[in-house]
């Protein structure tokens, strides 16, 4: 095999020694329960208000309207189960959200709440004009990400949550691809609630967080000591915490320059893709996506998908499919694909390319001298690919 390259920044990070750095402390010497009133709690308790204030900063929020959770999944369920498990109504969401909120959804209607799904485009952006009309007088939440997991699109969530808050309902969003690669400012956005994870920006796996703008009242999901103002009760995992805020520091400080980088890598990606693989077609919009994120199809071989992963995989590339959290149905037409109007086939037969911080340029030459013979290797089906836009 040759030396392995990572390309699945989309499905998590690796860990930044500067944020290993800034956990060590906590896995050893100081390793204090931050409820705990002598000084080994004090400690552990400032380390737990320090990265609640940084990762605050990395969206522009006060550090009192921040709650850690254990994942990104935990802060949509917080989110969307906070706002409707115990009053109902009704709850508007996008077609192509992630499992974390559209499986919260199906278990929210075992419940009575009412959940409309917004069409997609064919280009991956939701449309305002499809909230505007799917809105109802017991519209109590809205929820779209920021950005896509799958495809990379950006959402006009701005926009969105306008629509929402003259409406008088509340407005969600997942932004757990967006942070650390997107600037963000929840006053600007207008957004009542927000998802993070810190494993998608660098941080550590098993720590996740959410916004909750000041006055917006949630039921807890998780009971307990009354820890996270009573919103997450559980001992605090000091050291994920303290990795988290530094991960957000770092995202806030370099964010300029590592979007234009990454920018500049994956449009090498584009260019030689065109170039050298005339049935390839790009999915999603053409620049309205994350710096680093590219979903591409291969006409008349989406069928052969997963040969073309362990193919790439064998040479030593880690690329997706799609969804990480879905690969249990690999092989299964994505239900994102689907929803923005793929056929079956075609819903198959994506490749997920994501960069991060320390992907080099290097690497993505690698990959691009062994991408066309690997693609070249497949056999051919007949499919039609004249849905998907060309970058």
């Amino acid at each position: 095999m040759a030396e392995r390259i990572y390309f699945d920044h989309a499905a998590t990070t690796p860990l930044d020694p500067r944020v290993r750095e800034a956990m060590l402390p906590y896995l050893d010497e100081s390793f204090g329960n931050p409820s705990s009133l002598h000084w080994a709690g004090r400690e552990a308790h400032a380390a737990v208000d320090g990265a609640r204030a940084e990762v605050a900063d990395l969206i522009g929020a006060r550090p009192s309207e921040i709650v850690f959770t254990g994942s990104g999944t935990e802060a949509d369920n917080l989110a969307l189960r906070g706002i409707l498990e115990r009053e109902g109504g009704h709850v508007i969401v996008s077609a192509f959200e992630h499992p974390a909120v559209i499986e919260t959804c199906k278990y929210l209607a075992t419940r009575g709440v009412q959940v409309t799904q917004l069409p997609i485009g064919s280009d991956g952006i939701v449309q305002p004009d499809s909230l505007v009309k799917a809105l109802r007088p017991d519209t109590r939440l809205v929820s779209v990400m920021t950005a896509n997991n799958v495809v990379g699109t950006i959402q006009p969530v701005t926009e969105l949550a306008r629509i929402t808050k003259e409406h008088g309902a509340l407005f969600h969003t997942d932004a757990v691809q967006a942070a650390g690669k997107l600037r963000l400012d929840v006053s600007h956005m207008n957004a009542d609630l927000l998802s993070l994870s810190a494993h998608k920006f660098h941080g550590p796996k098993g720590l996740g967080a959410l916004y909750v703008r000041a006055g917006v009242e949630l039921t807890p999901i998780v009971f307990g000591g009354g820890q996270e103002r009573g919103l997450r009760s559980a001992t605090e995992n000091v050291a994920g915490i303290a990795g988290f805020g530094r991960a957000a520091s770092i995202a806030r400080e370099e964010m300029s320059d590592e979007t234009v980088r990454l920018v500049a890598l994956r449009d090498r990606i584009v260019a030689s893709v065109t170039e050298t693989i005339p049935n390839a077609y790009f999915i999603g919009h053409p620049y309205l996506r994350l710096p680093g994120h590219l979903c591409l199809g291969f006409a008349g071989q989406e069928g052969e998908a997963v040969r073309l992963l362990l193919e790439l995989d064998e040479r030593g590339f880690a690329v997706s499919s799609g969804s990480a959290c879905s690969s249990s149905h690999v092989g299964e037409p994505s239900y994102v694909l689907t929803s923005m109007g793929l056929d079956q086939i075609r819903a198959r037969g994506s490749l997920r390319i994501t960069l991060g911080r320390f992907t080099t340029a290097n690497e993505v030459d690698e990959f691009l001298n062994v991408l066309p013979d690997a693609v070249g290797s497949l056999r051919t089906i007949a499919s039609h690919a004249g849905f998907a836009v060309r970058a």
